[in-house]
């Protein structure tokens, strides 16, 4: 896992010079008018699902979504899918229901576009265009190189469908930006010195920060076993604020945005009521995007970190497998 997690750099140096190349791709498959985009995932690839709806919404104009596989895979749905585009985010390209699904909703009408760090795989078949993340082979079961390449094609992706800046622009100063994270583990083995003990965790965000909330929650609960739930920050001041109050700690994931006003309100909150609290930094002057991709990384360290406190391999988590074959 650490070893995978130092390669981001270059693997997101590599997305960032070809973001042109795939942004032109993009734009030759798009249906027009476009009547919105749907997103299909599991796992990791849900948590940058997410991102990438937010970011399709914001900067393309039209409404964008999250698919439900089962509706194709048990309940057969018959869906009139012509105008849309689905993007199906898949790291090993083999996930049964994402195939499935994938063919139903191109048999349908729906333009379909994979994203997939194997390009040799059965959702290449499946797709109108295929965008590789290049990430090469990922041995730990946790997903990191992975997830943070798929994020960056997203903001490709989406830069693609209408007013979003250059997402060369955007990637920029994001290989920097990871570098100097992973040169700098003080702060997540600081938490997890702190946190080793904990059995439950909330993590936080909101905006583009609440992919990265999830995801962070993900990967401490794979490599751990700690009951870690990623929300909205907005969700928490509902019903779940009552486990904070009985003693979870809570994550902070600030996303860079006009979104972060909330986490701030939040934290002010929860310090009123000495509820247990922490962020972790990431380098400043990042786009927004940049910075939830840093912060994934970030709660990388974390989950990595915490694993070796609490005696646990990171790198493969018991009773987990690298590929989930969900059908």
């Amino acid at each position: 896992m650490a070893a995978e997690m130092a390669e981001q750099p270059e693997v997101l140096a590599r997305l960032a010079a070809r973001a042109a190349a795939d942004a032109a791709a993009v734009r030759t498959v798009v249906p027009h008018p476009l009547a919105g985009t749907v997103f299909l995932a599991r796992g990791s690839s849900d948590n940058a699902a997410v991102f990438g709806r937010y970011l399709a919404e914001l900067w393309a104009g039209r409404p964008a979504g999250l698919a439900a596989p089962s509706l194709y895979t048990r309940y057969h749905a018959d869906v009139d899918w012509y105008g849309y585009l689905m993007i199906a985010l898949s790291q090993s390209g083999a996930t049964p229901e994402i195939i499935s699904t994938c063919q139903a909703v191109r048999g349908a009408g729906a333009t379909v576009i994979g994203i997939t760090n194997e390009p040799g795989s059965a959702l290449a078949g499946a797709v109108d265009l295929l965008l590789t993340t290049d990430a090469g082979a990922e041995r730990a079961v946790p997903a990191t190189k992975t997830v943070t390449a798929q994020l960056a094609v997203l903001v490709t992706m989406a830069a693609a469908l209408g007013t979003g800046p250059a997402p060369g622009d955007t990637l920029a100063g994001l290989p920097a930006a990871v570098a100097a994270t992973l040169d700098d583990p003080g702060p997540a083995r600081e938490l997890a010195r702190r946190w080793h003990g904990i059995d439950r965790l909330v993590v936080a965000g909101r905006g583009l920060g609440y992919a990265a909330a999830l995801e962070t929650a993900l990967k401490v609960a794979e490599t751990t076993g700690i009951l870690a739930e990623g929300m909205s920050a907005a969700d928490l001041y509902h019903g779940p604020i009552a486990a904070v109050y009985a003693g979870a700690p809570v994550l902070l994931v600030n996303g860079g945005g006009p979104a972060d006003a909330d986490l701030a309100g939040l934290r002010l909150l929860l310090d009123s009521r000495h509820a247990e609290t922490a962020a972790l930094p990431v380098p400043a002057g990042l786009a927004e995007p940049a910075q939830v991709i840093t912060a994934v990384v970030r709660g990388q360290q974390l989950a990595s970190a915490l694993a070796l406190a609490r005696g646990a391999d990171p790198d493969a988590p018991a009773h987990l497998t690298k590929v989930t074959e969900t059908t």
